[in-house]
């Protein structure tokens, strides 16, 4: 009978070791970090960054009516005031283009500047705007389209003292929304159990069922106008590049792991950028077919939830409680 127990700790022992090792990453390490932490004075949760056309001028919005500009680059940034009151405000989006930028926020609140930023206006909003402002696009002189948080989206040509409606009713609670570069929109419902999607000319969204029983995280647009989606559990998918309402089959970048992934981004036409849950960063080199991992940033103690290239070679990763990372450098196949 011992002989029995004894034999039987030694499988148990086994089997626990065996589960150990298959839950350790077995995704190859990038050559070179790219990416430096970079110290905001602030541990307000980061939202949204942007340029201006002077490439050292830029913006960070988030929560705790918090703005930060920089002059350098993104390597040094510090808080702005804009006097705005007693009200705390989360502000939801940032966009510039050249000297012309567009605050949004909630509650509802709108700011606008014709001079890079050095003189802000609060541009005034209908009380009946459905939601609160949530993603604003500059478009270029007194020109901007913003959405909001429940997925109606607005267009101005008069630097915001009037506003078209693009879509006749809000499609709901929205989780995130997206922007193609040809003015295409998609929008992940609040719970993650539906996507709807939007092209200029339709009057309405289009509703769209998920396509497994993973909650979709966060959806937006590849280069080359395709769809990709990260769902719960470390699911990635894209859409056909010749039918974009069908999809390929579901890949796990690492399987091995339980982080879940939350933003994707392009740096190159093949060049992809994943980030996730516990400092998870991952990349592919040729478009989404095998992936890296960067273990250097795995010691963050913060989810990276929001990625954005501004250039090629600009980048910057937006994590939890200030965290900010920036892109300094190509990897090595890069």
């Amino acid at each position: 009978m011992n002989f029995f127990v004894r034999t039987l700790k030694q499988i148990v022992i086994l089997l626990v070791v065996a589960l150990f090792c298959a839950s350790c990453s077995s995704v190859p390490s990038v050559s070179n970090n790219p990416w430096q932490v970079i110290e905001l004075p602030t541990t307000a949760n980061i939202q949204d960054i942007a340029f201006t056309d002077d490439r050292d001028r830029g913006w960070l919005v988030g929560s705790d009516s918090t703005i930060l500009e920089t002059t350098d680059g993104g390597k040094t940034w510090e808080p702005r005031n804009l006097s705005l009151g007693d009200q705390k405000y989360r502000f939801t989006g940032v966009s510039f283009a050249g000297s012309e930028g567009w605050i949004t926020g909630e509650p509802a609140i709108l700011l606008h500047t014709t001079d890079g930023g050095k003189s802000w206006t609060r541009i005034s909003l209908s009380n009946k705007l459905p939601g609160a402002p949530n993603t604003i696009l500059a478009l270029g002189p007194n020109s901007a389209e913003m959405t909001t948080n429940v997925g109606a989206i607005y267009r101005t040509q008069d630097a915001g003292q009037n506003w078209k409606a693009m879509v006749q009713e809000a499609v709901g609670v929205v989780r995130n929304i997206s922007r193609s570069e040809d003015g295409k929109y998609v929008a992940v419902s609040a719970k993650g159990n539906f996507y709807s999607t939007w092209e200029p000319g339709q009057e309405a969204w289009v509703s769209h069922n998920r396509n497994s029983s993973r909650r979709v995280e966060n959806m937006g647009f590849a280069q080359d106008g395709r769809l990709w989606m990260v769902a719960r559990g470390g699911q990635l998918q894209f859409s056909d590049p010749e039918k974009h309402d069908e999809w390929q089959e579901a890949q796990y970048p690492e399987i091995s792991t339980s982080w879940g992934l939350l933003d994707l981004a392009y740096r190159t036409p093949e060049e992809i950028w994943v980030t996730g849950g516990s400092g998870n960063l991952l990349r592919s080199p040729d478009g989404g077919k095998t992936w890296e991992k960067d273990r250097e940033m795995e010691n963050i103690p913060s989810n990276l939830y929001k990625i954005k290239f501004v250039t090629p070679d600009r980048g910057f990763i937006i994590g939890q409680r200030g965290v900010l990372l920036k892109y300094e450098g190509s990897s090595s196949a890069a």
